[in-house]
C-alpha cells in the first residue's frame, strides 16, 4: 500500500482533516498513528486505519513539518509578473489521490486577471475535476482560492467549477501523461 517515500506519522494535537474521497471533515485526535502518503503542495495525505485524510498545510504543525511560507511578489512587479505567480500558486494545488498538480492534470479551463480601480487584482478561474462526482470538488476549489488570495496584490479569488467540456486525458501535460502511464 505504501511507497518508499511514505512517511510514518503521530499527530502531535487534534487537528481537522478531509476524508478522500468522499469529502467530510473530520478531526482526528492527538496521538493517531498513521504514514504521510503524499506531501505536495504544502497539504498533506495521510493514511489512518484504512482511509485516506487530506490535512491542510495550515496543521502542518500537527504533523511535525514546517508550514509552506506565502509567495512574494516585489511591490514594482509587473502584471505579467503577478500572472506568472498566479499559475505558479496554482501548481502547488493538488488532488490529494494523484500526486500531479491541477494544472498539469488539465483542470484549469481559464485564469483571467482583473485590474481593480484600487490597483489590486481580481483572478477569476474556471477548473474542473477529474470525475464530476468526485467528493473533493469542494475542497480543490477552496485551496485553490486561498492559495491565490494570499499572493500580494490579489484582492480576491473567484473560482468556479465546470464541468463543460468534460475532463479528458488528453487535457493533462505532456510530463502528467508521463508520470501517469497516460499517454
Amino acid at each position: 500500500m505504501f511507497g518508499r517515500d511514505s512517511e510514518p506519522v503521530q499527530l502531535y494535537r487534534n487537528c481537522a482533516a478531509v476524508l478522500i474521497p468522499s469529502g467530510d471533515e473530520v478531526i482526528l485526535r492527538k496521538g493517531t498513528n498513521g504514514f504521510i502518503t503524499q506531501a505536495l503542495g504544502g497539504s498533506f495525505t495521510v493514511y489512518v486505519d484504512g482511509s485516506l485524510f487530506r490535512i491542510d498545510g495550515g496543521n502542518a504543525d500537527a504533523l511535525g513539518k514546517d508550514p509552506v511560507p506565502p509567495p512574494q511578489l516585489p511591490p514594482e512587479a509587473s502584471r505579467e509578473d503577478l500572472e506568472n505567480l498566479v499559475w505558479e500558486q496554482m501548481k502547488t494545488c493538488f488532488d490529494p489521490e494523484i500526486p500531479i498538480n491541477i494544472v498539469d492534470l488539465g483542470l484549469i479551463y481559464r485564469c483571467e486577471t482583473v485590474k481593480l480601480e484600487d490597483g489590486q487584482y481580481r483572478i477569476e478561474v474556471d477548473m474542473t475535476l477529474t470525475a464530476p462526482g468526485c467528493g473533493m470538488g469542494d475542497i480543490l476549489v477552496l485551496d485553490v482560492r486561498s492559495k491565490l488570495e494570499i499572493i500580494p496584490k490579489v484582492k480576491r479569488a473567484a473560482v468556479e467549477l465546470v464541468f463543460d467540456p468534460p475532463w479528458r486525458q488528453d487535457m493533462m501535460s505532456e510530463a502528467a501523461r508521463l508520470q501517469t502511464g497516460m499517454y
